[in-house]
């Protein structure tokens, strides 16, 4: 049977993501989409079922009565297939967005077809524009409708004449029999949405867009015995790149709770810089070094050399609006509140300093085409040193973003750590100068030994998540990937079993236990399980390695797609979905098996000058 709605809402497990680099949109395997925002990752969304069963809207293709659903991405594509099957035959749903489609507004095209008996399909097309708080205005003439409001409009072509539904949608029913083929289009636009193609456009933009991935999956490198897995989640990756700027949002939606019913829910429709710098290596290591300049050249535009970086940006580099609520909806499953833009933009994490500055760092130093240190890099890496070197002794809110009072949290030292000593190697290797290389020395080893000394608890037995703290946090285990000491040094063993014993439920690991002035309690992190993946790795213990990875490999939905959270009791996914750090972590973790096994390619060659360049062990720098 196909997937039940609890209350209106499916699991989150049962939506695939389909893009076109700009914005996204999320499809039940019941053919519903219900999430899209237009015209851009950030921007209001059209549809938002996904908030809100009742109030939000959504956009279905799919049979009228009881069926079954099996899905796949079409190959190495961001082509989604669904194959329904009912008592009376079976068709197939074909979902993408176009790419490369510069000047025209982002489309969602569904190909119909039958392959066998005959099956009554409905296409229901109810949009709630601005998050629905916008009045829905609409007009439909045989297979043709138009419908805006706040500023927002689409249009949509449907294979049969379209009428008045329920709740204000507007509807239509199709027979559709064995090798009949039926387009079903929906076009954005302002006022006026764009006319909708006609079905040649529609066959000549998938042929287009399959053509695109394979290109794009062909030019990269994945090696081992997981590189169907790799590509999936570099496919996401490329999913979550806003490729007019080359910046990278966290995930396609806000405010998925992460516990049920809970309050922590937030908006990761932005891009960190944290989160890009780690994407960017990734995508290096795999090949993809356009991607990577593209970033870097983001990056560059932020005048981050004049002013402060930011925790987080809007695609376009713009920062967002304060952190509002929208009250009128009720929320994923109830869990309020729902969130647009984010508080965290207003907090000091002094990581970002060396989450940037390792960006630059690797890219100059592991370029297969040997790119020579531009002069706007280097002012930015020379700011943000400088910064680090005179803040680090300041509390912050962590990687983690915490709400609480500020901390001297280890994981900040340890980056602010990276930072000069990453910006002293630019210099030397570069000859570049202007900076106060002395001022950058002595904060790197007054780092070193703060972090020896007061970061590592003796009685604990491991780092701890700050300065005179007893807690464990799972980000200390970064000190191995960013070659701060070594993954067989006693306190870092000692510290992975820690934190196996105390945050870990199996092959699951939650990022830290202790208070952090929110109400309710997370589910388990899977970034950090891929953390514990690297250590064990890099100590020399492969095959528990591999069996842990493999192990979190199971948490994927059935078409490779990862959330940023799962709760360890019931294996339910949690948090903003799909989630980039996953799909990420994921990647580096295999590239690092690949490579410690034996695994030869390009790829492996990359991360071997990282290795030299760093120094650093891991595939991902994190």
């Amino acid at each position: 049977m196909g997937p039940s709605r609890r209350d209106g809402y499916l699991p989150l497990r049962e939506y695939a993501l389909v893009g076109d680099m700009r914005t996204a949109a999320l499809v039940g395997r019941d053919g519903s989409v219900d999430w899209w925002c237009l015209p851009r990752f950030d921007a209001p969304a059209v549809l938002c079922r996904l908030m809100d069963a009742r109030q939000g809207g959504h956009m279905r293709v799919g049979p009228t009565g009881a069926h079954g659903a099996t899905r796949r991405y079409d190959g190495d594509s961001c082509v989604l297939v669904t194959d329904f099957e009912t008592a009376r035959g079976r068709v197939r749903l074909t979902d993408f967005m176009p790419v490369e489609q510069e000047g025209r507004a982002p489309q969602l095209l569904r190909l119909v077809e039958g392959l066998s008996g005959e099956v009554e399909v409905e296409t229901v097309f109810r949009p709630t524009f601005d998050f629905a708080r916008a009045p829905v205005h609409q007009e439909a003439r045989e297979r043709l409708a138009h419908a805006w409001g706040g500023g927002q409009a689409l249009a949509l072509r449907g294979p049969g004449r379209l009428g008045p539904g329920a709740d204000g949608a507007l509807t239509a029913r199709t027979r559709v029999r064995a090798g009949a083929r039926h387009w079903v289009t929906l076009t954005s636009g302002g006022a006026h949405a764009e006319a909708a193609p006609t079905d040649a456009e529609a066959d000549a933009a998938l042929a287009h867009t399959r053509a695109h991935w394979t290109r794009w999956i062909a030019a990269g490198d994945y090696g081992g015995p997981h590189a169907a897995w790799l590509r999936r989640s570099a496919l996401t990756l490329k999913l979550l790149i806003h490729a007019p700027s080359g910046s990278f949002i966290a995930a396609p939606t806000t405010s998925l709770p992460e516990s049920a019913r809970g309050t922590r829910n937030w908006d990761y429709r932005y891009a960190w810089l944290r989160d890009s710098a780690w994407v960017m290596h990734v995508l290096m290591s795999l090949g993809y070094v356009d991607e990577a300049g593209a970033f870097l050249r983001w990056l560059e535009s932020l005048g981050l050399d004049e002013r402060p970086p930011e925790v987080l940006y809007r695609p376009d580099g713009s920062c967002p609006g304060e952190e509002t609520c929208l009250t009128h909806l009720e929320g994923y499953q109830g869990a309020q509140p729902v969130r647009v833009g984010n508080g965290a933009n207003g907090q000091l994490q002094l990581d970002v300093f060396g989450e940037v500055i390792t960006a630059a760092y690797l890219f100059f130093e592991t370029s297969p085409d040997g790119h020579e240190m531009r002069p706007g890099a280097w002012r930015m890496v020379r700011a943000l040193a400088t910064q680090a070197a005179r803040r680090w002794h300041e509390r912050d809110s962590g990687l983690w973003e915490q709400r609480c009072t500020p901390k001297h949290y280890v994981s900040s030292k340890l980056m602010c750590w990276v930072a000069v000593d990453r910006a002293l190697k630019l210099s030397q290797r570069h000859g570049l100068n202007g900076g106060p290389l002395g001022e950058w020395a002595a904060a790197r080893d007054a780092l070193r030994e703060l972090l020896e000394t007061r970061g590592f608890d003796p009685e604990v037995g491991a780092f701890t998540h700050a300065l005179g703290r007893k807690d464990l946090d799972a980000s200390v285990l970064l000190m191995a990937n960013h070659g701060f000491l070594p993954a067989t040094d006693p306190r870092m063993r000692s510290t992975l079993a820690r934190v196996r014993e105390q945050l870990g439920e199996g092959p699951l690991v939650r990022r830290y236990v202790h208070p952090d002035g929110l109400p309710g309690e997370e589910g388990a992190f899977l970034l950090c399980g891929f953390w514990v993946v690297d250590s064990l790795a890099l100590e020399g213990r492969l095959d528990e390695a591999f069996g842990l990875y493999e192990q979190l490999l199971g948490y994927s939905n059935d078409v490779g797609l990862m959330p940023e959270q799962v709760d360890p009791r019931t294996g339910c996914f949690l948090g903003n979905y799909p989630q980039g750090l996953t799909h990420l972590a994921l990647i580096g973790s295999g590239l690092l098996l690949s490579r410690l096994s034996g695994h030869s390619s390009r790829c492996a060659m990359i991360d071997a000058r990282c290795t030299q360049a760093l120094p650093v062990l891991s595939a991902l720098p994190v």
